[in-house]
């Protein structure tokens, strides 16, 4: 059995599936509820964005990821 840890609040992951109880995005592994709060948190800039650009939707999740790390929480 493999233990991974959310990068953002530092819980504990026991039973791992990829996708559904951990999720990577770039070089963060976050846990299930912190994925639903990045989700949440994005949604509304990334709706106003015009036109999209799958890059900067990159950049601007890995900065908002960083920002969580640092704080702890999203």
């Amino acid at each position: 059995m493999v233990t991974i840890s959310c990068d953002v609040c530092k819980k504990k992951i026991d039973s791992v599936i990829t996708n559904r109880t951990f999720f990577y995005y770039g070089n963060h592994s976050i846990c299930e509820s912190c994925k639903d709060s990045l989700e949440f948190q994005v949604r509304s800039v990334v709706r106003n964005k015009e036109p999209f650009v799958i890059e900067w939707y990159e950049k601007f999740i890995d900065d908002q990821l960083g920002k969580a790390v640092q704080k702890g929480r999203i």
